[in-house]
Order: structure tokens, then sequence, then C-alpha cells
């Protein structure tokens, strides 16, 4: 019996309860639906399976007392086949205790369900633009980046998991003084030149400066127009490309990825999206006309000044590109707009609520910014290409993907992260993602020790997995679907990897306490085969969480 099927049954329960009272002359309008009902694992494993506080909920409207209301629909619970006992605790909560047969069948649904195992419908229906990392195209990914990466593509796997339908989509900055800037220090270092006032330094931008002459021999031959034009493009498309290398290389892949020089492009009536935006603001009333500047009153919709969309020069702004981007993800049928920015971008919150407002969007609904901490990694040494930053590629090549990713998703997105390298080399229980990968690795040895001895899966018999650690390790991974989707709804996928780690624990108890190989000369039985059931769906929820993360499930370690 899982948690779903307890729901539906206190549910029906509920229903009956109040029909009676209806029958007896109570004039009642309740109802309370399975998603409503909330189960929670009792602190104390002698408590119960399960504990249900929905006797206090429904008190007040029946004008009964919680105790009396619990004992009512525990006495429906006591008689449903799969429950061994439900009893009454406190001012109205009621414990719930399966037998074994019924907690013990989670073990072969699990199986049977494999990778879909977790997945759900809370999200179903939500259509989803998450917009993360957005790096600009003028250097490599650094160390702030990286936990947007890790973070932002591991509450996308989440979501989905829930129902929902999510595109991951990168931003590229690519219009404007920066790219300017970027071609012409490489332009510069092609020409053995020093890097001029407002550029990049960097060997980065030297060794773009050698892509650059071996595309482009006759550099010092084109005029200083064409040399800068060539020199920004064809470093750009070089630089991008490492982008799009080192996200790969970490596991993070995007669905989409927009150009920002598209918005400023014109079509063949002349008109560019940012044009379009324009006249789509204008249309809902919010431009005006000031110091020969076109502005939106973004003051409407809580910003802390009206925002200018064209200078007096005629050129539009920074805002002005990530309004018409705002519409333009809307006009592609992306409902809500999630945004992940760091710390420093906190000013773009009321920005972006306000062009949705502007837009004719509710600013509370259809638009959602997770703002996000720093990270910091003790010993990490500043990048010899880039020299003031830390690298993503060289983090990955000293910490690797696993444990970065597990890590920066441990967390939740306003917390601040101090990573301790040490503790992420070793290969010890104090190392989380080791100790999560090392569960998992376990149950793929005991899986090959159990083909190797004659144990299989032909025979399953669920009421015989009563020792206590196997209660307890069921009861656990009946919580995953639960977290799945908590996780989803909070944006918090470190809920998974908490999650992760305690089943882990669990995991290595009952592999302490119960065995699935049989020892010495002793026959193989129906309980060693009903135990590969349960190790089996183990390794399968745990390597269903892990991927929710991003992380690999290594069958040795």
């Amino acid at each position: 019996m899982t948690p779903a099927d307890l729901s539906h049954a206190l549910s029906d329960l509920v229903a009956a309860l109040v029909e009676r009272r209806r029958a007896a002359g109570a004039e009642l309008e309740l109802s309370v639906t399975p998603e409503q009902i909330v189960l929670e694992r009792p602190k104390l494993r002698e408590h119960g399976d399960w504990a249900s506080s929905v006797a206090l909920r429904i008190a007040k409207p029946l004008g009964a007392n919680p105790r009396e209301v619990a004992t009512e629909l525990a006495a429906g619970l006591a008689e449903l086949d799969g429950v061994a006992s439900a009893e009454v605790a406190g001012p109205g909560f009621i414990n719930i205790r399966l037998d074994a047969a019924a907690a013990g069948a989670l073990a072969k649904t699990i199986v049977d369900a494999g990778t879909d195992y977790g997945r759900g419908t809370s999200q179903a229906g939500r259509v989803i633009n998450m917009e993360f990392v957005s790096a600009n195209p003028t250097g490599p990914l650094h160390i702030g980046h990286t936990r947007w990466a890790a973070l932002g593509d591991s509450i996308s796997r989440v979501l989905r998991a829930a129902g929902a339908e999510v595109a991951n989509e990168y931003y590229i900055n690519d219009a404007g003084n920066q790219m300017d800037n970027f071609g012409a220090s490489v332009l510069a270092a092609a020409k053995g030149e020093p890097t001029p006032e407002g550029g990049y330094p960097g060997q980065y931008i030297a060794d773009l400066a050698k892509v650059v002459l071996e595309r482009e021999p006759k550099l010092g031959e084109l005029d200083d127009a064409t040399a800068l034009h060539t020199a920004r493009e064809i470093a750009y498309e070089h630089q991008l490309a490492e982008i799009q290398a080192s996200l790969d290389r970490f596991n993070v892949h995007f669905d989409v990825w927009t150009s920002e020089r598209r918005l400023h492009q014109k079509d063949e009536h002349g008109v560019s999206a940012i044009d379009a935006a324009l006249e789509r603001l204008r249309a809902q009333g919010h431009v005006y006309e000031a110091d020969d500047a076109i502005w939106v009153k973004t003051t409407d919709f809580g910003d802390d000044k009206d925002r200018v969309f064209c200078r007096s020069n005629g050129v539009p702004t920074y805002f002005a590109a990530d309004a018409a981007y705002y519409l333009d993800k809307g006009d592609r049928g992306f409902e809500h707009k999630m945004y992940l920015l760091g710390a420093d971008h906190h000013g773009y919150v009321h920005r972006l609520k306000a062009v949705a407002g502007a837009a004719g969007e509710d600013p509370e609904r259809d638009i959602e910014i997770l703002i996000g901490q720093l990270v910091s990694v003790n010993g990490a040494r500043l990048s010899k290409r880039a020299g003031n930053i830390i690298e993503l590629d060289d983090l990955q090549a000293w910490l690797g993907t696993d444990a970065l990713r597990y890590t920066l998703a441990r967390y939740p997105a306003d917390s601040p992260i101090a990573i301790d390298p040490e503790v992420l080399k070793r290969r010890t229980n104090d190392n989380p993602v080791f100790y999560v990968q090392y569960a998992h690795a376990r149950t793929a040895a005991v899986a090959r020790n159990a083909a190797a001895s004659g144990v299989d899966r032909s025979e399953f018999a669920p009421e015989l997995l009563e020792h206590e650690t196997e209660s307890a390790l069921l009861g656990a991974l009946q919580e995953f679907p639960r977290v799945v989707a908590q996780a989803a709804e909070l944006r918090e996928p470190h809920r998974v990897a908490r999650y992760l780690e305690e089943l882990a624990g669990l995991y290595h108890r009952w592999y302490d306490n119960c065995r699935v190989l049989p020892l010495g000369e002793e026959p193989v039985g129906a309980l060693h085969r009903t135990r590969l059931w349960l190790n089996d769906a183990s390794g399968q929820v745990l390597r269903n969480g892990l991927d929710l993360l991003g992380v690999s499930a290594p069958e040795r370690m």
C-alpha cells in the first residue's frame, strides 16, 4: 500500500463520515481530496509507518472534537486490507502501521516502474521556460556560472519529473559595447598590442587571437573596421563553442540558445523584435516620451524608477532587449518564465516583473525569479587563462563533475556555499556524494553476487520483509515520489540530495543486517529472492534520484 493509496482511502473515509453527519441532520459542505491529505513519516518508527493530521483539519467544520473524528477515521482505516493498525495520538493525530505484506509490496512496484518511479503529475499542464547561466560570450564560464548550471539543470529535471514541460534556455548577450570591447581586445592581441582601455585581459584572449589568425592569416591587411569585425566574430564563435562544450562536459544541456542580436535584426518590413515590443507596450498604455527618450512606466508595477526604452539617439537600451526577450518567450508558447540570477542581479527582479505587468501579464503568476548566493572553493586557484576567475573547466578537472554537481545542488539557492575540496576528494562516508554513490554501487554488487549464487527474482513474498531495517528502508522508498513533487513545487532540488543521503544510510544498515545471499550450504529460499527485490528497488530509487541531480550512479567503486 502506497502513500497515494492511503490518501485516497482517507479521502473516502472523510466523505463517508460527512455523509453520516448529513444523514443525522447536519448541514455540511465539506470535501477533502486525496491531494489535500498530507501523510508524514513519524519521527519515531515505533509510532508507525505514516501519520495524518486530517482529523485536526476537518474537526472545526464538522463541529466535532478532533480526537472523536480521529477515532472514527482510525476505525475505518484499521479495517482496510494492508493496514495492521491505526491509532489516535495526541490531540487528534492518526498513526498508521502497515502490515509487512502491504509495505513490502512496494519493492516490486518500484522495480516494475523502473525509471518512472518517483515521477508524478503535480506540475502537469505547466509549460515553463527556464533561463539560467546566460554568461556573456566574452570569456570562459566561472564558479558562479557553475553553481547556476548545476542548480538550474536540477530544478529543470525535478520539474519535468513532476509532469511539467520545461525548456532550458541560454540567452547569449552578443550585442552592444561589450562585444566591441571583446573584439578590440582580441584584435589588439593578434597585433601584439596592449589590451585597450575597457578591454578584456587574460591568456584566453591571446589564445583566441591565435585562433583568429589561423582562420584569417591576412588580418593585418584588412582595414580597421573589417579587422575588428573579423576578430570579434571569429573569437565570439570560438568562445561560444567553448562555453557549450564546458556545459556539455558538466552534463548540462540547453534546449534553446537565443541570440540577443536576433532581437535587434530587422525583418523584411524593417521592424525588429525590439520595435514590435515597444508598440505592444505602447498599446498597453505604459509608454511615454520625455527628454527626447522613450520610457516605459514600470513604476506602475513596483519598479523603483521608470525605465528608458530608447535613448535620445534612438539606440535601444538593455531594458529594451530584456522586454523584447520576455515577450518573445511568450510568443513561443511559454506561459511561465523562470529566471535564475546571481546575487549581483538582484536589481533585475522588479525590472523583469514590471515588464511582465506592462505587457499585460500577471507578474506574480507568469514570471518567477530565483536569486542565488555566492559559492567559494577553499584552495581553488584563479584561472591561468583568465587571470581573475575560477573556471568551470578547472574545477571540473580538479574535483570531478559528480562531486561538483551534487554539492552545488545540495544547498538551497539562497544559501552561500563554501566547498571543501579535501572532503569531496575523500572516498569515505563523510563525503556525501561518495556515500550515496557507494550505496548504489553496493546494490549493484549485491545483484551481481546474487546472480552468481543462483538468487533471482522468480519469487516475491513481501510478507517476509519483517526486519526492522526492512520496514525503515521501505518507508523511505515510499517517500521518494513525495520528495520529488515537493522539490519541484518549491524549486529545491537539495531536498532530493538530502533524501538520497538518508536512503543510503538506511540501505547500508539493512545491508549489514539482512542477507540476500544464502550462507554456506543454505538453499536459496523465498526470503533471499524477496530481499533481492528490495535490494534492486533501492538501487533503482538511488539511480532515479541521482539522475535528477545530473549525477552518475556507478555500479563499481
